[in-house]
């Protein structure tokens, strides 16, 4: 085809091209199996989704999970799609919401449309290309979208489920309903896009861990550090006031749909959290600022956002050598930003206020872990040091807080159980 042609066809037709065959994520499935039923989950990125389904569903705010569901039980089971995202949209319906619109688009100019006059006559064209356009991809989402209903022993069924978007870190649950019971499969898998920082994973997991008991665990915990420093180490920051057993992936998994891991400081992500903080708008995955312990900055950062990026719940956390029931030791920090405040201690001149009750944040993360049934025991050390509301003390930037001395100590579960106790 000759370049005057293709232009010709790019002037008086509406490409719709979605690559069947583009499939990278696929090479990230997780799996899980239970009696005789097996769920796989992938989850490709905002790119690797525009690729296959020729439009930028994350725009929308939507993406797509292909899930694989095989029964090799004795009786039928029913995928519940409601389990997966009670918001989630059909495939039509996501088809729609990602249609071509030219003729709105072109309203949408409103008197600069009179800038477009010379090319009137090819929007009739363009209209019908839209319409065919739109009438494949109906077509396209239809085909690859997971169908609803039965799977009988023997079956196997697999497509897309368009959900709400999750960046960095998706957690899929599924339930698959049977005569007498439902069969629940938590999965995670990573998402590729967001900028995080922190130490290389793969290099940062490995080696062995030294093995503490419970007493040698409390001991250890109790003659750790109070507070976090600045990056010298002579100025305290906030209380260290978390301790939490389970590799990084349980750590992601575990702590929910609600809480999302944080961008590296980018100029990027500067723009990003100055345009939320100037429209008062959620950024769900804004940076927290560098906080230091023995010496280095924290290894990631989750955080639990509101509506505005002023108001935040968001913790750190620093892998340590040591493990407990076979599982990583990290030691953490968390509190809640319930505002922003005028500061001379921070570049651009602002910085969230702290809640000066931190051990409210701390008892949060153990009730929210433990409503979700991630916890297998829980239970508080010393070693933060009490300082009592008349006497405060401050983090980094000036802002007060008081605490009882006590640091949560949390072991998560691989699977959803009931909580024990440590003994106080």
């Amino acid at each position: 085809m000759s370049r005057l042609t293709a232009g010709l066809m790019r002037l008086l037709t509406v490409r719709y091209a979605p690559r069947t065959d583009a499939r990278p994520f696929m090479d990230r499935v997780e799996t899980r199996s239970e009696a005789g039923l097996e769920v796989s989950i992938a989850v490709p990125s905002d790119r690797e989704s525009e690729r296959f389904f020729g439009v930028r569903l994350a725009h929308r705010g939507m993406q797509p999970v292909w899930i694989q569901v095989t029964n090799q039980a004795t009786v039928p089971v029913r995928p519940d799609l409601i389990s997966i995202d009670p918001a989630y949209y059909t495939p039509l319906e996501a088809a729609y919401l990602n249609h071509f619109a030219i003729g709105k688009r072109l309203f949408s100019f409103g008197l600069l449309a009179w800038m477009f006059l010379p090319l009137l006559p090819l929007l009739p064209f363009k209209l019908i290309g839209a319409r065919f356009a739109n009438q494949r991809m109906n077509a396209f989402f239809k085909e690859h979208g997971f169908q609803a209903g039965p799977i009988r022993p023997g079956d196997k069924k697999e497509g897309f489920v368009f959900t709400a978007l999750d960046e960095g870190f998706k957690r899929v649950h599924v339930q698959l309903v049977a005569e007498d019971h439902v069969h629940e499969f938590d999965l995670s898998v990573e998402v590729p896009g967001l900028t995080l920082g922190g130490e290389d994973e793969d290099l940062a997991e490995t080696g062995s861990l030294d093995e503490l008991d419970e007493a040698s665990l409390r001991s250890w915990l109790e003659q750790q550090s109070r507070c976090t420093t600045n990056i010298r180490g002579n100025v305290e920051g906030d209380p260290l006031n978390l301790a939490v057993v389970g590799d990084r992936a349980r750590v992601l998994r575990c702590f929910g749909a609600r809480w999302d891991e944080v961008e590296a400081t980018t100029v990027a992500t500067a723009w990003k959290t100055a345009r939320s903080f100037l429209l008062g708008a959620e950024y769900r995955y804004s940076p927290v600022s560098s906080l230091y312990h023995d010496g280095r900055s924290q290894d990631f950062a989750l955080q639990r956002a509101r509506a505005t990026i002023n108001e935040r719940l968001h913790l750190r956390l620093w892998r340590t050598s040591h493990g407990f029931e076979g599982q990583r030791v990290w030691i953490g920090q968390v509190s809640r930003d319930i505002g922003v405040r005028f500061t001379l201690k921070a570049w651009n001149l602002t910085t969230h206020k702290l809640d000066p009750d931190v051990d409210e944040a701390r008892d949060y993360v153990i009730d929210d872990l433990m409503a979700a049934k991630r916890v297998s025991r829980v239970g508080h050390v010393g070693g933060v040091g009490a300082a009592a509301p008349a006497t405060p003390r401050r983090n980094l930037t000036g802002d007060p807080y008081f605490t009882d001395g006590s640091r949560a100590l949390v072991v998560l579960a691989k699977a959803r159980t009931e909580v024990t106790f440590f003994p106080q």
